[in-house]
């Protein structure tokens, strides 16, 4: 009973180191007698028991690396407050073994050596502006290196950048003096503009009186030029209506008719008029000779 139960000991052990059961997104590296033998996928997995075991268990996600705060000094020499995040991903399961004792510690400070580096190279404005750049730069640098430990860099996100307490009065006093200037640039642009618009107006207005008064001077001309024709028309239709009547039989006499008429007509006109003097011809006879040269004359107008 007892070598039964010491058998079944055994067994147990020898089935519990032969075999492994590996979790998704894992890679256990094996050792035969203290050499690399390979690297054990996910799933289930037979060794050789008191002969292989599990040397590493790495996992294959990404990872996320907390980079601690550091001081980096700008090109200007002024100090800075870094810190930041890394995150990685164990690619190569054997070099990450074999390739660094820690990669982990290894990846850390080339981060941290990396980007004193880079900020190095930048004035202080810069590098609040190309954070970007700065990330990029890092993850170049630490990607480079850790090729050999079977580790690829995926990307570096800085946290915070804290400059000295001097530094950030003085950058609040230049963003707020040049607020000022922006709000006193705005306020001259905007009476230029003010300006500007008024003096549109008053030439619009004055262009469109003097386009008014153009067209009404125009219009006028215009009602003078038609009266006059209309006038001239009415004159020369009048006179054409005479002349066809004087042509008519009798025309002559009722001409003769109408010119005595209007010479007594005129005359009795005059000595109505207590304050005109009246000087009447000697012979009467010379009315009737006014009257007979009027008639001659019309008769050669004809």
């Amino acid at each position: 009973m007892e070598i039964a139960i010491v058998l079944l000991v055994i067994a147990v052990i020898f089935i519990s180191r032969s075999i492994k059961v590996v979790p998704q997104q894992h890679a256990w590296v094996i050792e035969r007698l203290g050499k690399y033998h390979g690297t054990l996928t996910p799933g289930l997995n037979i060794l050789v028991p008191f002969v292989d075991r599990v040397a590493y268990k790495h996992v294959l996600k990404e990872i996320p690396l907390d980079i601690a705060s550091q001081v980096c000094i700008t090109r200007d020499n002024t100090q800075l407050q870094v810190d930041g995040i890394l995150y990685f991903q164990v690619t190569d399961a054997m070099r990450a073994s074999y390739g660094s004792s820690n990669y982990i510690v290894a990846i850390s400070q080339l981060a941290q050596t990396s980007l004193r580096s880079v900020i190095g190279k930048l004035e202080l404005d810069k590098t609040f502006e190309e954070r970007d750049i700065i990330n990029a730069q890092v993850v170049a640098a630490i990607d480079e290196a850790a090729l050999n430990w079977g580790v690829k860099v995926l990307r570096y996100e800085i946290k915070d950048l804290t400059p000295p307490k001097e530094i950030l009065h003085a950058m609040q006093a230049q963003i707020t003096a040049e607020r000022e200037k922006r709000a006193l640039i705005a306020a001259s642009e905007g009476r230029r503009q003010e300006q500007i618009n008024i003096a549109t107006g008053e030439r619009e207005a004055f262009i469109a009186r003097s386009e008014g008064e153009k067209q009404a001077a125009i219009n006028q001309a215009q009602g003078q030029a038609a009266a006059i024709s209309a006038v001239a028309d009415a004159t020369a239709g009048a006179i054409e209506r005479i002349a066809a009547a004087i042509r008519q039989p009798g025309g002559e006499q009722a001409v003769q008719l109408k010119v005595a008429e209007k010479a007594v007509e005129a005359y009795s006109k005059v000595a109505s008029d207590a304050t005109t003097t009246l000087i009447i011809p000697g012979n009467m006879s010379e009315v009737s000779t006014l009257i007979a040269t009027a008639m001659k004359m019309l008769q050669t107008s004809k």
